[in-house]
């Protein structure tokens, strides 16, 4: 099971597959300290820095086709409602996860060191 789809991009790109490998290569540069940022955010209980990251990378996440909305959801409620900080780490984890997985896949399926 693929941990991207790239159905979006290939629509947005029309077939250009240099212009979807700078999409991905953006996508590598981006989120991982975005990723990191927000996870230092959430355990410093910054609601609202770790608001600006997540809303950051929404798009990107979307984009990718990674099904992270619902954890995404759950950290814009959190930065609202300042609920329990335990709870969304576990979100920040899951985006944590799928995003390095996503980004080893596209390196290797792009052949980007």
């Amino acid at each position: 099971m693929k941990v991207y789809d790239l159905q979006q991009v290939q629509e947005m790109a029309s077939g250009d597959k240099e212009f979807i490998k700078e999409i991905v290569k953006a996508f590598l540069e981006e989120l991982p300290p975005d990723v990191a940022q927000m996870r230092e955010a959430a355990e410093n209980n910054n609601p609202e820095l770790a608001y600006g990251f997540v809303h950051k990378m929404k798009p990107n996440l979307q984009l990718f086709g990674l099904n992270l909305s619902e954890n995404v959801k759950n950290l814009e409620t959190w930065s609202k409602e300042k609920s329990n900080r335990e709870d969304i780490l576990r979100d920040v984890t899951q985006i944590e996860e799928r995003v390095f997985l996503a980004c080893k896949a596209l390196k290797k399926d792009y052949n980007i060191s």
